[in-house]
Formats: C-alpha cells, sequence, structure tokens
C-alpha cells in the first residue's frame, strides 16, 4: 500500500504535537531578515493542508501541491470550510512541478523532500521549483538528517487517540541509504478496531550534497539553519532548514 492511503484519514489526528504555527513564524523570520514578502506560496507535498490553510489565513495566495488524492481530499474538505482566500489544490509530483503562473516562494516541510528516494528525482525537484520561481523567490524547506534517520534504526515508536493507535518500525538501510519504517494502524469501527499497514520510505540526504544540487539547479545563495532556530545546525541536528535564494 502507498504512503498515506490510508494513514490519510487519521493523519492530523495522530499529528495533533507539530506546531504548524512555531514553523510558519520561523520561516517569515527568514523571509523578514532577507527582506522578502512573498504574495503567491506554494506549499509544495502539503499533505492534508494544514500549513496551506495557516499560510492562507495569514493572507497569503496559496497553492497546495502534492501526489497522494488521498491526502488532497482532507486537505480540500478543511479548504472548504475556510471563508475566502481558500488554498487552490492540485495533484502532482515534487520532481514534475508545473504551475499556472511563477510563485513568489515554494515551501516544503515535515521531511517531504526525504519522501524523494531517488537522488535524481530530488535533483529534479530543486531544478523544477527553481523554474516555478519568479525572480528573487525563495525556497525554504527541511529535512530530516543522516544522523536522525540512523538513529532511528530498530526503534519503535507509539502515536495514539481515541480512534486511532499507530505502531511506527524503523530499519535503516545502510547500503541503499533509506529509512524503511513499517506502519501499522488500528482504525475504531464501532466496537472493533480495523488493521491496515503502510510502508514509509526516507532518504538520508547529506546536507552538502542538497546545497550543491540547490548551486546547479540555478539558485543563487543557500543558508542552512537549525531546527527552528536563526542559527547554523549543529553536527548533531535532527532537522535543517535551507532557504534557497533565486536571483
Amino acid at each position: 500500500m502507498s504512503a498515506y492511503e490510508t494513514l490519510a484519514s487519521a493523519y492530523d489526528g495522530l499529528t495533533s504535537d507539530i506546531d504548524y504555527g512555531k514553523t510558519l513564524s520561523f520561516l517569515e523570520e527568514i523571509l523578514a531578515k532577507e527582506g522578502r514578502k512573498p504574495q503567491c506560496v506554494v506549499d509544495l507535498a502539503c499533505g492534508t493542508g494544514s500549513m496551506s490553510l495557516l499560510l492562507a489565513k495569514k493572507g497569503y495566495q496559496v497553492i497546495g501541491v502534492d501526489i497522494s488524492e488521498e491526502m488532497l481530499t482532507q486537505a480540500a474538505y478543511k479548504a472548504g470550510a475556510l471563508q475566502g482566500n481558500a488554498p487552490w489544490f492540485i495533484r502532482q509530483s515534487m520532481d514534475k512541478l508545473r504551475l499556472p503562473m511563477q510563485a513568489d516562494a515554494v515551501v516544503c516541510l515535515l521531511d517531504s523532500l526525504n519522501y524523494l528516494t531517488e537522488p535524481e528525482k530530488c535533483r529534479k525537484t530543486f531544478q523544477s521549483v527553481n523554474k516555478a520561481l519568479a525572480p528573487e523567490g525563495v525556497f525554504l524547506f527541511d529535512i530530516n538528517t543522516p544522523c536522525k534517520l540512523r538513529s532511528m534504526d530498530g526503534q519503535v515508536f507509539l502515536d495514539e487517540n481515541d480512534e486511532s493507535y499507530c505502531v511506527w518500525r524503523g530499519d535503516f538501510d545502510t547500503e541503499e541509504n533509506i529509512l524503511y519504517y513499517g506502519i501499522d494502524l488500528f482504525r475504531k469501527k464501532g466496537k472493533l478496531w480495523e488493521r491496515s499497514f503502510e510502508q514509509h520510505c526516507e532518504y538520508a540526504y547529506d546536507p552538502d550534497t542538497l546545497c550543491r544540487w540547490l548551486w546547479e539547479a540555478g539558485f543563487a545563495r543557500v543558508l542552512c539553519y537549525g531546527d527552528c532556530r536563526m542559527e547554523a545546525p549543529t553536527d548533531t541536528e535532527q532537522r535543517i532548514y535551507f532557504a534557497a535564494f533565486k536571483e
């Protein structure tokens, strides 16, 4: 079963601890520091649209992009309750991003880039994002670091709420440089529980390599930050943010 096919309907409930507001404040701090004031923002790999809706509520014109039909269905449902300036959602893969207009900024969050387990698709994503950006546009994204993904090998994680129970099991393949984690999801159906399974995969990208690919894709300047900190990442950083600027 493909990633997020079953998990989509339970995703928001199981990730209620994610502080989207804090993340957006951090991104806006980067933009303000660099003197950028985007109007049109693409939320790439937008998932259920939580960040897309938050961006729209702050006045940005938002295009949400995701490959998962199930996640986009959840996003569109949530956007239906928004009064005015609702995001526009489209189904595309990251490496084949095509927009009807150039955007001022593209954001790609929650280690979505790690899901590109073929490095060539990551390079193509950087190229397609660069083409999608207007002059002086900015690409903001984060990754799970190799340090974090390797540390998840053999680990078991639990997420639960009143309606769902989720078990994650990590297995890092050193030859493929990929973390495989199987997800057993139990959803409450009346008095019974229904079980489903998905396998997710994340590639452990080296930050220096990503910087080089960004420059090769045409970005003029690349900055790296620690996890929601306006500081350079440490050697043991679990999550790194990138800001790539187009001329």
